[in-house]
């Protein structure tokens, strides 16, 4: 059940690429299935389904992304820190689509440039662990890897990995993007509902005030173009949005089967997301999942740590990049609070100087989880939005662009991360904790995140 380890070096050469050349390569955080037979099974069934998003899509979003590499638009990425089959329900969906709006609205009105929005959804269901197993009662069980591959519930039934799984995340992903394409083209992004868009517990806290004044002049604006003439009928871009899905790219053998060659431009592209990711844990140069991305044509991005070098990281941009596009690589750093001047600045001069285009984006959740008094894990606030404002601080200092922000959020009102305006407390975790993982921001903390950031944005 561990992860296996199969060693052996990432090539460079897109000619030895194939969707299946990454098991060649260092295999990490990839749980061994029970029934091999069975897996294959599943992995040729989903071959032959269709695919979730299009090639042209994913241009469309490396496009907006080259823009976002100079200053001229800023990427929002964010959702779950891990979808569930239990909590997949159509509310849940609609929410943190209305939150992820509202904060790119709260940005693009106070930066005065297009907001890329990106959801971590409709995909984001595996998730790497710090340890290949659990241990209860002196019973030893592959940790939860999230629900794509096992269940959290503490049994061998549940916690073995189970490919029948990918095709339920199949259908939950077609689902979610079936009604997120809803959203985003019928009508509900239209800025004339910005009002609406408020929830009655986002409403009641200072971040919602503020939202409402903003929306009220924003209304003013609005009123002011359909006396001139513009209307969402004259203007589709008030009345619909552009909206993309994103996951990290840990569980190869189902990214390889969703993998399909464009009939447009005969490039290779992973149709489960218009972009995905490499985390953290599973970057390394010798890495399937590097070798495996290294391939698709879809805007990647790398999560960075405190241990990545800038050495470390020029050379797995030069893989995943080679010929340098702007748009195709987001670097994600995930520094912590307080060590955002210490490990950065190195890493923006590095990337500087060797001309490298990249989006930088700032992901303040994973190096800003900690145990509460009460056992639950979280992450307080304050951290979170002192890594924001640090990261401004480092890009301002070295003259690089702060490009995008990457948040586990959701829609929903959760008691997961202490603090905010609400002052969410120790002991209010155990009230809304619902997370199957990490503790994510709550809809009035996510709005609180999105002004924070609209004031480093504004014009100077």
């Amino acid at each position: 059940m561990c992860p296996t380890s199969i060693h052996a070096s990432s090539s460079s050469n897109a000619d030895d690429w194939s969707p299946t050349s990454w098991r060649k390569s260092s295999i990490r955080q990839i749980p061994t299935y029970p029934d091999e037979a069975a897996l294959d099974t599943v992995i040729d069934q989903l071959s032959t389904f269709p695919p979730l998003v299009f090639a042209g899509e994913a241009r469309d979003l490396k496009s907006k992304l080259a823009d976002a590499v100079t200053g001229d638009a800023f990427l929002l990425q964010g959702g779950d820190c891990a979808e569930s089959f239990a909590e997949f329900h159509p509310d849940k969906i609609r929410d943190t689509f209305r939150v992820l709006l509202q904060m790119a609205v709260v940005m693009t009105y106070a930066a005065k440039k297009p907001v890329i929005k990106v959801g971590r959804m409709a995909g984001q269901f595996a998730k790497p662990r710090s340890a290949p197993t659990e241990t209860k009662d002196e019973v030893e069980l592959t940790s939860y890897h999230g629900d794509i591959i096992n269940g959290i519930d503490f049994s061998k039934k549940d916690r073995d990995p189970n490919p029948e799984r990918m095709l339920q995340a199949y259908s939950q992903a077609a689902s979610t993007l079936n009604l997120l394409r809803a959203f985003a083209q019928g009508g509900y992004a239209d800025l004339n509902q910005v009002h609406r868009w408020n929830m009655d517990f986002v409403a009641d806290s200072p971040q919602g005030a503020r939202y409402q004044a903003m929306a009220e002049n924003i209304g003013s604006a609005l009123e002011f173009m359909r006396a001139c003439g513009i209307d969402a009928e004259s203007s589709p871009q008030l009345h619909k949005t552009s909206f993309f899905t994103s996951h990290e790219a840990l569980l190869l053998r189902y990214e390889q089967a969703m993998t399909r060659i464009d009939s447009t431009s005969g490039d290779w592209y992973d149709t489960s997301a218009h972009l995905l990711w490499i985390g953290d844990r599973t970057r390394q140069l010798d890495s399937a999942h590097v070798e495996f991305l290294r391939g698709v044509k879809n805007p990647i991005g790398i999560k960075a740590g405190p241990s990545i070098s800038p050495d470390e990281l020029l050379r797995l941009i030069d893989i995943l990049n080679p010929e340098n596009e702007a748009g195709r690589l987001t670097v994600i750093s995930r520094q912590g609070a307080g060590k955002v001047h210490e490990h950065l600045p190195k890493l923006l001069r590095a990337v500087k100087a060797e001309g490298r285009n990249v989006v930088w984006s700032c992901d303040p959740m994973h190096g800003n989880v900690i145990k509460a008094e009460s056992g639950y894990k979280t992450r307080p606030f304050e951290r979170i939005m002192q890594e924001v404002r640090e990261f401004f601080e480092a890009h301002d200092a070295e003259g690089t662009i702060a490009g995008g922000i990457h948040v586990e959020m959701t829609g929903q009102d959760v008691t997961e991360c202490i603090g905010g305006a609400h002052a969410i407390r120790d002991e209010d975790l155990a009230d809304r904790y619902h997370t199957h993982c990490d503790p994510r921001l709550n809809a009035s903390q996510s709005i609180e995140l999105a002004f924070l950031i609209a004031d480093q944005l504004k014009p100077s």
